[in-house]
């Protein structure tokens, strides 16, 4: 069967040979198939049609007034909004990073009933490790564009051939290029379930995992479930807040006197997010399929995906300003432009209802991991996690490094420093 049902035009080129099966890892309803066209290329190109509706609804916003306050207490304001539909409207073209998505070799495959999306780039160098890096939200694979080229090729980056990887970057399903659950029940459990399977479908038989954001619930799901091969995995936004601050937080208290400098900053981060950053994620927990207006409305889907936190909108208002950072406009309004053609608005939502609805532990919750740990804890992200906290979380921890500069989306931001985070984080695991 086929879920990419979005109003958009998708190809699949000519099938390749699939891997093995993945019986006995999961349950059987994810075992993988010897089907030789159990892996399909694929290739993607919007319409004339889609892109001219885009620039027309752009053009044709219904503005509100403008917020009552001089900063961002109501939300994204709405100088910064115009701003970035002027350039969307007279500025913008899609076909840039459409040209670049289908250099890249993608692949769809089937797992669990729903077909999933990656990217899939092998190294030239021999002994390259394999890797598995998962998007959150508001993101997506354009999140992870910027370092493939480096892992797979470090000679050419700055790096030496054994800090070579293979890279797999997959769509969550209802992101992208995916297809959309038809059922409840798409966890972050049961993603990281498939994300095993499709490891053991392209053949790698010892592996690591990357993520952020959802992109690290999964990933620490995979550490937790600990399917045959995964030796270690690395987050940029970890779980480690030990049970009596997270009860601290949840009261709404000020932060224990007995915190370390490190620890009480990373409390008050946490408290001004739970405190003024959770809006999207109470809906889209509660209900998503409300969201209407965000796939009617380009704008109204930028404006809500930009109004993630706080450190985030703060430095998309300044791209938007015309002050350099470590993403562009186009940048910005290429995963914005993802999110509409491939309409998972509400699609991409549901995890949180999901989330929810079948839970699977707080978000920054330590999960009594037991494999190896790596941790960059960016300045800018919701919070960066202390050291001390990583340890107590980490048992195994193997890495641990606070980077001068970053945020939520670490590697689209930064990727330069991102690549290395990865090539000194996994360097004990390789053989």
């Amino acid at each position: 069967m086929s879920a990419l049902s979005s109003p958009v035009t998708r190809r699949s080129i000519l099938a390749t040979a699939a891997a093995a099966s993945a019986a006995g890892l999961v349950p059987a309803a994810f075992a993988a198939t010897n089907d030789s066209a159990s892996i399909k290329p694929f290739h993607f190109s919007a319409t004339d049609k889609e892109l001219k509706d885009l620039h027309q609804r752009v053009v044709a916003t219904r503005w509100p007034d403008k917020e009552t306050v001089k900063d961002h207490t109501q939300g994204v304001q709405l100088a910064t909004i115009k701003k970035l539909a002027d350039y969307w409207a007279k500025n913008y073209d899609w076909r840039k990073v459409e040209a670049r998505l289908n250099a890249l070799p993608q692949f769809v495959t089937e797992i669990d009933g729903v077909e999933i999306h990656f990217i899939h780039v092998k190294s030239k160098q021999e002994n390259a490790l394999p890797i598995i890096i998962t998007h959150g939200w508001p993101g997506s694979i354009i999140e992870q564009m910027k370092i493939i080229a480096p892992l797979t090729d470090p000679t050419a980056h700055g790096g030496t051939a054994s800090d070579a990887f293979h890279v797999v970057v997959p769509s969550i399903p209802g992101y992208g290029f995916s297809g959309k659950p038809t059922e409840p029940g798409w966890n972050p459990p049961r993603i990281a379930k498939a994300w095993a399977v499709l490891m053991d479908r392209l053949g790698y038989t010892q592996y690591v995992a990357q993520g952020g954001d959802w992109g690290n619930a999964i990933s620490e799901l995979m550490a937790v479930q600990q399917p045959p091969g995964l030796l270690g995995i690395h987050t940029n936004m970890a779980a480690t807040v030990p049970a009596d601050i997270a009860k601290a937080l949840a009261s709404g208290a000020p932060a224990p006197a007995d915190l370390s400098p490190d620890e009480k900053h990373a409390y008050e981060q946490l408290d001004d997010f739970y405190k003024n950053g959770l809006g999207y994620a109470i809906e889209m927990n509660n209900r998503p399929q409300t969201l209407y207006g965000i796939v009617d409305s380009p704008i109204g889907l930028a404006a809500w995906m930009l109004d993630h936190d706080i450190r985030s909108y703060d430095m998309i208002a300044r791209v938007f300003d015309g002050k350099p950072e470590g993403l562009t406009r186009d940048d910005i309004l290429d995963n914005v432009t993802l999110y509409w053609l491939t309409n998972t608005a509400i699609s991409s939502a549901r995890l949180y209802w999901d989330n929810a609805h079948f839970p699977s532990g707080g978000f920054f919750d330590p999960r009594g991991i037991k494999i190896p740990v790596a941790v960059s804890a960016f300045p800018d992200e919701i919070y960066q996690a202390p050291q001390s906290w990583a340890e107590k979380a980490y048992p195994k921890l193997i890495h641990y490094n606070r980077p001068q500069k970053g945020g939520h989306f670490a590697a689209w931001e930064q990727p330069t420093v991102f690549t290395e985070e990865l090539r000194e984080s996994f360097r004990s695991l390789r053989t």
